[in-house]
């Protein structure tokens, strides 16, 4: 199983090598991992391409390639001629938690969303931060491992029905050194986010307290909030 990772932090981020190692974990002798991510931080990017000029691409190392454009252009130059045989497409793991609307201007949402797109089943991780919970990654093959094996059955399961199954999981900021916390299926939280505008002569700036944001229950933000990993099923499309 061809396996194509990427990101939006880039392509020396401690979470897409967390990701490769939670892969390796999971699938063991069964993944092929091939990483195409940007070569350096492209965070809320959202669904954007590169039009205007050629993409350069470097080899950091054996199935490791940057190229300096947003993650949709990686999932692109992957899927049209690096890795074309791809089985699967994971994005992340995003420091930092991709929950409700975010998941409009996420890049790492959005990579795997053009994966969907073009057929391939894909997934988007994020971890959930706070201040007072150790921004750690050794935690993490053993937290993904059972949720990346499922995901792998899943795609095997509905790949004769031509419909690519499109994931966004988020890990809860609870200690590292906890057993995998509990998983929860759940829809996407609508609520906005509220924000407040603060100007300065010419110039705003938008202020926002994520971890005080609005939220419903049973959605994705108020259980991610409450120390669960959730798993949200998503059309690629809009509706």
């Amino acid at each position: 199983m061809k396996i194509l990772l990427t990101n939006d932090d880039g392509v020396d981020a401690p979470g897409l090598a967390a990701l490769a190692h939670a892969v390796s974990a999971a699938l063991g002798d069964a993944a092929e991992i091939i990483v195409v991510a940007p070569d350096r931080g492209r965070s809320e990017c959202g669904h954007s391409v590169t039009t205007s000029r050629p993409l350069k691409l470097a080899h950091v190392r054996e199935d490791w390639v940057a190229i300096d454009g947003t993650p949709v252009d990686c999932v692109r130059a992957a899927l049209g001629s690096i890795v074309a045989d791809a089985d699967m497409v994971i994005s992340g793991i995003n420091a930092g938690a991709n929950l409700g609307v975010d998941l409009l201007v996420s890049g790492t949402f959005a990579a795997a969303r053009e994966a969907a797109i073009a057929g391939i089943a894909a997934m988007a991780v994020s971890h959930y931060r706070r201040p007072d919970v150790p921004a750690t990654w050794d935690h993490v093959p053993q937290w993904l491992e059972s949720t990346i094996a499922e995901f792998a059955e899943a795609r095997c399961k509905i790949a004769d029905s031509g419909r690519a199954p499109l994931w966004n999981v988020n890990l809860p900021a609870i200690d590292p050194d906890s057993p995998p916390p509990p998983r929860v299926r759940c829809p996407i939280d609508p609520s906005p986010i509220a924000r407040v505008v603060r100007s300065a002569g010419e110039s705003l700036h938008f202020e926002s307290d994520f971890h005080s944001r609005p939220r419903k229950v049973g959605f994705d933000v108020e259980h991610c909030f409450s120390g669960r990993m959730t798993i949200s099923e998503v059309s690629p499309h809009p509706p």
